[in-house]
């Protein structure tokens, strides 16, 4: 007999959990909504809205690019892993923008390895809090795992090292937020949320790294890959990609040029 939770046990009585099978992330197929930038034999540019999750993992088994993308375009490569097919490089969960997925083999190994050296541009916009005293500057400063919380990361002498460029494109309400440009040399996790945060200048509305400060009708972080730019691992053609910001972000920036930072 399945017990209520308000049950109060006599003496003597022994209680039996059941515990559910958990459910395994997985790489299937999933019929969601992409959009698709640019698509060829070897690869493709999809532009990632913000809430939905690169690949399955914990907490996202379901409902996450990987699985649009073998909906949409078949089995794809992997050296990264079975939930990672065609993944290169990834997007945090929260973080919306440009991604380039590997449909080869061949393309998978090039773009892993211009990954590794550096030569895929990837430049993000992101509002952040108080706006930084330097017009350009570079942060670096090595990332690992928070001690204290298993999904944080931070700043800490014995981690990976971690290097960001950013430049200040428009300050709102004097120096109150500023809107940047931030280009990455690494590739850490949460790597711009905590740069960010490191110095001083959170990411508006970001719900680990912005803890304290409003959100102003953000919910999510302020953080959008917008350019991208690599060779084509194949012909060797020089490839350029933008993303307009999405309506949330849009709606952001029109608030904090309007002074709105209540």
């Amino acid at each position: 007999m399945r017990a209520k939770p308000s049950r109060v046990l006599a003496a003597g009585e022994r209680v039996v959990v059941e515990v559910p099978d958990s459910l395994a992330p997985s790489a299937h197929p999933e019929p969601l909504p992409i959009k698709l930038l640019y698509d060829d034999a070897d690869l493709c540019v999809v532009d990632k809205p913000a809430g939905m999750a690169t690949h399955p993992a914990p907490g996202s088994a379901r409902g996450t690019l990987v699985n649009a993308l073998l909906a949409a375009l078949g089995p794809l490569p992997s050296i990264n892993g079975a939930l990672r097919p065609g993944i290169v490089h990834r997007l945090d969960k929260g973080t919306s923008g440009l991604l380039v997925v590997a449909k080869s083999e061949r393309a998978m190994r090039a773009l892993s390895a211009a990954i590794a050296a550096r030569r895929i541009e990837r430049e993000y916009d992101a509002v952040v809090w108080d706006a930084p005293p330097q017009r350009r500057a570079t942060i670096d400063a090595p990332i690992g795992r928070d001690p204290a919380s298993p999904t944080r990361f931070v700043v800490r002498a014995d981690g990976r090292r971690a290097v960001t460029r950013y430049r200040v494109v428009e300050n709102f309400f004097f120096g109150a937020a500023a809107l940047l440009a931030l280009e990455l040399e690494t590739g850490r996790t949460h790597q711009i949320r905590v740069h960010a945060a490191a110095i001083g200048h959170p990411i508006v509305g970001d719900p680990t790294y912005g803890a304290g400060r409003p959100k102003l009708g953000m919910k999510r972080q302020a953080l959008h890959a917008a350019r991208l730019r690599f060779d084509h691992p194949v012909t060797g053609q020089a490839m350029t990609f933008s993303s307009p910001w999405p309506s949330d972000f849009e709606a952001l920036v029109a608030r904090l040029r309007a002074g709105r930072i209540e």
